[in-house]
């Protein structure tokens, strides 16, 4: 399996390092420590399907299940990665069941969505917007002639409506829109190859309005993620530690 693709870049990429505090992942720019993008998704995210779903499963079982499948989306990422930059997984072995799994799960996203991308810049590309957040596109080029942030994802069950991937398009509109404010691009295009553990592939294409929607929807929810991690004002702590001052 070969599939040619130009991989060259007209823009320069800068290493970020990583590290985790709190829980939460950080991207260190400069002097900046800058929240990951997932980080933000996550610390915004409402409804309590997931907590249903745990109870629903058990707690043990939803860890295994999660496990499993950041293990094998992880092992999906890398083949996918080493096709794209080498241009050939020939001597690539799998060696367990998952890895199996996750290698055909990657030649299908090959197969139906790689002809689709003319050129890429970069795959694993470092992105930060300054003094807000950052985080790691899949790959960044071009996607049937226009310039686009494109996203690799792997799910155990193919999605039924194209609302399930709504925060998979806020995340890509992210990408988009600190490359914008970096590389001066107009990035107004995302796409999310998928496939299931059956081998069920699904391309999600996000542009025009929704794309607009989708930029919005995540300016909102940085907002609501910096409102939440920023102390209250001095005469709020004092309040709630009833300790203000009376007045005249």
């Amino acid at each position: 399996m070969k599939h040619d693709i130009p991989f060259e870049s007209p823009y320069e990429y800068v290493e970020l390092t990583q590290e985790t505090e709190d829980g939460r992942r950080l991207y260190i720019y400069g002097e900046e420590k800058l929240p990951s993008v997932t980080t933000i998704l996550s610390g915004t995210k409402k409804g309590d399907s997931l907590r249903k779903w745990v109870e629903k499963v058990g707690e043990e079982e939803a860890e295994r299940i999660r496990s499993e499948a950041a293990a094998r989306g992880s092992e999906m990422h890398a083949i996918l990665e080493k096709q794209l930059k080498e241009g050939s997984i020939w001597n690539y072995y799998p060696d367990t069941h998952e890895k199996k799994r996750a290698y055909k799960m990657a030649c299908t996203i090959m197969d139906q969505g790689f002809p689709s991308i003319d050129q890429i810049y970069g795959c694993e590309v470092p992105l930060y917007y300054p003094g807000k957040y950052a985080g790691t596109a899949d790959v960044i080029g071009k996607h049937l002639g226009e310039e686009a942030i494109m996203d690799f994802k792997q799910t155990n069950t193919p999605k039924r409506r194209r609302s399930y991937v709504w925060d998979y398009f806020q995340q890509l509109a992210a990408y988009a829109t600190a490359h914008n404010e970096i590389h001066g691009t107009e990035i107004k295009k995302g796409v999310i190859m998928m496939c299931s553990v059956d081998g069920f592939y699904q391309e999600f294409v996000l542009e025009g309005r929704e794309f607009e929607r989708a930029a919005d929807a995540w300016n909102t929810r940085l907002e609501n993620f910096i409102q939440s991690i920023q102390p209250p004002p001095p005469e709020q702590s004092q309040l709630e530690a009833g300790t203000e001052e009376e007045g005249p």
